[in-house]
């Protein structure tokens, strides 16, 4: 049973930075693909970043050359470093993985395993 925590989130002013963490528990693999997502109230869960096996990743086209996606395998942990912070990347910030090897798809269905979420709130 693969469980993932998120923590990190908090209030900041924009232009400020906050980094998350999603600690993953359980039978995972370290090449199995991980994911950020984030939800903002009245919204769809949106796929923010992924990162799967040899350290591959992909953005979402808001958030390129602001966010990076990294993960520490000897301590089975996601990180998500967003900087440059504006209030629409206001959310709740979530971890995700589909067990699989490569990030297929960005689709919020195709991810079984959620963490339980964390929120992110920028202020103008």
């Amino acid at each position: 049973q693969v469980q993932l925590v998120e923590s990190g989130g908090g209030s900041v002013q924009a232009g400020g930075s906050l980094t998350l963490s999603c600690a993953a528990s359980g039978n995972i693999d370290k090449r199995d693909c991980l994911a950020w997502f984030r939800q903002a109230p009245g919204k769809e869960r949106e796929g923010v970043a992924f990162t799967w096996r040899g350290g591959a990743s992909q953005y979402t086209d808001s958030v390129k050359g602001r966010f990076t996606i990294s993960r520490d395998n000897a301590k089975n942990t996601l990180y998500l470093q967003m900087n440059s912070l504006k209030p629409e990347d206001t959310a709740m910030y979530y971890c995700a993985t589909n067990l699989q090897y490569v990030c297929y798809s960005t689709s919020s269905i195709d991810f079984s395993i959620w963490g339980q979420g964390t929120q992110v709130t920028v202020s103008s």
